[in-house]
């Protein structure tokens, strides 16, 4: 098969190597005239290192990351933890990794153009018309035929309204900002959730520990546009985290450069395939930064895909397949995101005492039962699952 994947982010990457492995010809179209990432930090949890592992980045990645040992709740106002997840209590295969998004790219990159990938730069895709072959078209007026094209465009995928009637996506009436800052207070190894009454923050160490990378949510009424390019004046992340804890205010004093975007809520695809095409991570299921999920569904989806692309029968057959092995899991995983934001933005009161209470005594007294909370998220692993064609 001759297959075009567009898109040159981790999804799109990471399904290039795994199918170029198999042999298949893959071309990647990137619109960017070059593939690297904006000032982001992600999270590698074990679910998504199966997969890393599996196309051989296993030690790559140790070596550009950060090992993950906790994960601890805080207040906001008083840096007081109300509650740990003990990371260092998985299973000694299932490790969790802190890194900056440009690396794993990098490291994707290099695994897709070592497995003879032809990546393409500054290939704008205006539309791809399903058919067999499918025909992609670009920007420029040329056209580039396939047998199957996966698109792994993102949110603004021009695929998913092909196939699909489109309902608006919806404000959720949160924003987020992301920066990256030094890592002046010496934060290892852990990721520090700073709750507060209608936002939080996550911060978490990334490049040898040398810099730490900030998300921080505000619950607001002003709307603004989704995507990472916007760029924010500093004082109005500050002036919204205002009565935090000194600790808190450091970091926030310390960024200079900083991206606000609104955060929407997109229903998952009800088809993912089309007649020669397929949709692959955001472009069929966004979702919410509250579970740090959306780069490990991208690499699920992306070994997903590629293991039913090996299997005997129909092309149809197979992008069925990999619709129904993809579809409960990541509709499971954004619900849970979902539903982080609001424990997280409980206010003060004794509502929000009783759930810090009750997580509190649950991390002191029964940590491994805490942990086993995410034994459906973390000890799932991709790479097990033989596809049903």
């Amino acid at each position: 098969m001759k297959i075009t994947v567009v898109g040159g982010g981790i999804g799109g990457l990471a399904v290039a190597t795994a199918l170029a492995q198999q042999s298949v010809q893959v071309v990647v179209l990137e619109q960017a005239s070059a593939i690297s990432e904006v000032g982001a930090g992600l999270q590698i949890s074990p679910n998504g290192l199966c997969v890393l592992r599996a196309l051989g980045l296993e030690k790559a990645l140790a070596r550009r990351s950060c090992r993950g040992h906790a994960v601890s709740l805080r207040r906001s106002e008083s840096d007081v933890e109300v509650a740990r997840l003990d990371l260092t209590r998985l299973e000694a295969t299932q490790r969790y990794h802190f890194l900056h998004r440009a690396d794993l790219i990098d490291m994707l990159l290099n695994a897709a153009t070592n497995a003879g990938v032809d990546v393409r730069t500054s290939q704008k895709v205006s539309s791809i018309e399903p058919a067999i072959p499918t025909v992609v078209h670009l920007a420029d007026g040329s056209e580039l035929t396939s047998d199957l094209v996966i698109d792994a465009s993102g949110l603004h995928s021009t695929l998913r309204g092909v196939l699909n009637d489109e309902a608006d996506p919806f404000f959720t009436g949160q924003v987020a900002w992301r920066a990256i800052i030094p890592n002046t207070i010496m934060r290892k190894n852990a990721v520090h959730v700073h709750m507060a009454p209608r936002s939080h923050i996550v911060s978490y160490p990334i490049r040898d520990g040398a810099f730490l990378n900030l998300v921080a949510v505000q619950e607001r009424d002003q709307w603004a546009p989704e995507g990472w390019s916007q760029r924010d004046d500093p004082k109005n992340l500050r002036s919204a985290f205002q009565g935090a804890a000194p600790v808190v205010q450091q970091m926030l004093e310390q960024v200079q450069d900083v991206h606000l975007w609104g955060l929407f809520r997109h229903r998952v695809a009800a088809n993912w395939a089309g007649a020669g095409c397929v949709l692959l991570g955001d472009a069929a299921h966004p979702t919410l930064p509250f579970l740090a999920q959306g780069a490990n569904t991208a690499l699920e989806d992306a070994w997903a895909l590629a293991a039913c692309l090996a299997c005997d029968g129909a092309i149809e057959a197979k992008l069925a397949a990999y619709q129904n092995l993809r579809k409960l899991r990541v509709t499971k995983v954004i619900e849970a995101s979902n539903n982080n934001a609001w424990r997280y933005h409980l206010r003060r009161g004794p509502v929000r005492l009783a759930a810090h209470i009750a997580l509190g005594l649950g991390s002191r007294f029964a940590p491994n039962l805490m942990l086993g909370q995410f034994d459906w998220l973390y000890g799932y692993d991709i790479t097990s699952v033989t596809p049903e064609i």
